[in-house]
């Protein structure tokens, strides 16, 4: 019996990443290393100059002058504070509102997104200044007379920071809800008996931890900065009181945004460390 030569073509061959030149190796891991650097130096940069400012209160001395003007200030207290308060409340607002919205869509009428996100997406396309005088002229007469009073007027501002979050919060709690199984977690809890209050308060809010910290830290952003809304509805917050103070002062406003800077990192490092925290605990 004769032999049979089978004639088999050649395999394709591909690069051995371990054959790489060695100057090859250094220059890709240089490249993500200098992107690194020069973010952190726009970033950093900025920040140490203002420092850098913020000391020169004193005429051919480093001190500590305007840091102790500010501190000392009742007024300044009061304005950090009574933003802080605002974007506390205008996060817990927004997740009343987006978190049973976004596990509604998700969960029973998913052909609703493109819609919610248009809607969700209106504060990018409505300016601030249009949006107040609208709140203004709206809500400035009765039945719906909200500008009569400080109070009523910071119930009013709260209500439209929390809408200027919504285009955050949403795609935040949006991209939560599909990394979870929504469905197979709602089925499970009401095979358990759970109400819709207890899925979405002891089921999907735990879940959605992270995506619900992330779209909080940037709403907690926006409303310590944001000034046109604020200064139009007559508020006391930190926007306009470092508006008034860079008007009048030269060291203090570089001192006040490296404090505000501070303590708005501090607690942004807080929530983290709390969440993280628990996470393991649970584990």
């Amino acid at each position: 019996m004769a032999g049979v030569t089978i004639a088999t073509a050649p395999l394709p061959t591909t690069p051995d990443v371990a054959a790489a030149p060695p100057g090859e190796v250094r220059r890709n891991r240089l490249w993500p290393i200098l992107i690194v650097l020069a973010g952190v130096t726009y970033f950093l940069l900025p920040l140490a100059a203002t420092f850098w400012w913020s000391l020169r209160a004193v005429r051919d001395e480093l001190s500590f002058r305007a840091y102790q003007l500010i501190l000392s200030d009742p007024v300044a207290i009061r304005a950090f504070t009574e933003s802080v308060v605002n974007a506390v409340a205008a996060i817990f607002v927004s997740l009343l509102i987006i978190v049973p919205t976004a596990y509604w869509v998700t969960l029973r009428v998913p052909k609703m997104r493109p819609v919610i996100e248009f809607i969700t997406l209106l504060p990018f396309v409505i300016p601030a200044v249009v949006l107040v005088f609208g709140l203004i002229r709206l809500y400035s007469r009765p039945p719906l007379l909200f500008t009569s009073t400080y109070g009523s007027t910071r119930v009013l501002l709260i209500c439209a920071y929390a809408a200027l979050s919504f285009p955050y919060m949403y795609r935040s709690v949006d991209n939560g809800l599909r990394a979870i199984d929504v469905r197979s977690l709602t089925e499970a809890a009401q095979s358990l008996g759970a109400s819709w209050r207890t899925i979405i308060g002891r089921v999907i809010f735990p879940n959605l931890r992270v995506a619900l910290l992330s779209g909080s830290l940037l709403t907690f952003a926006i409303v310590i900065g944001e000034l046109t809304v604020a200064l139009y509805m007559g508020q006391h917050t930190f926007a306009p009181y470092m508006s008034d103070l860079v008007r009048q002062k030269v060291y203090e406003p570089a001192a006040l945004t490296i404090v505000a800077f501070g303590i708005t990192w501090a607690a942004m490092g807080g929530i983290s460390f709390a969440t993280r925290s628990r996470n393991r605990i649970k584990r």
